[in-house]
């Protein structure tokens, strides 16, 4: 059981920690939404890494992985979806800068 303010930090941990990996691999491959494309299986490698099953497995045999993940999925807490949200939150900010950025005549490496 989350208390609020270890709630408050996780969300706020989470905004800047994919903002900050965001804006670097925005910088270093010109793609602008590189990270929110990429969020999902960030997330799918967080969720997998409370059970047994490997990240390999998804590729391999993804009708055994796939249903055990959603079975994961399903029962996530309320505070376990707010923070991976504010990830997704996070790395898409990082594309709005980068965006805002360059439109304003910023070039990045």
């Amino acid at each position: 059981m989350l208390s609020i303010p270890q709630l408050l930090i996780s969300i706020l941990l989470f905004i800047v920690l994919f903002f900050g990996i965001g804006f670097i691999l925005n910088m270093l491959l010109r793609a602008t939404w590189v990270m929110a494309f990429l969020y999902p299986v960030v997330v799918i490698g967080i969720i997998s890494s409370t059970n047994d099953i490997s990240m390999w497995s998804y590729v391999f045999s993804p009708f055994q992985s796939f249903p055990v993940l959603w079975g994961v999925v399903v029962n996530l807490k309320t505070a376990d979806i707010i923070i991976l949200s504010s990830g997704l939150v996070g790395a898409i900010l990082s594309g709005i800068t980068i965006k805002m950025l360059r439109n304003r005549g910023y070039q990045m490496f």
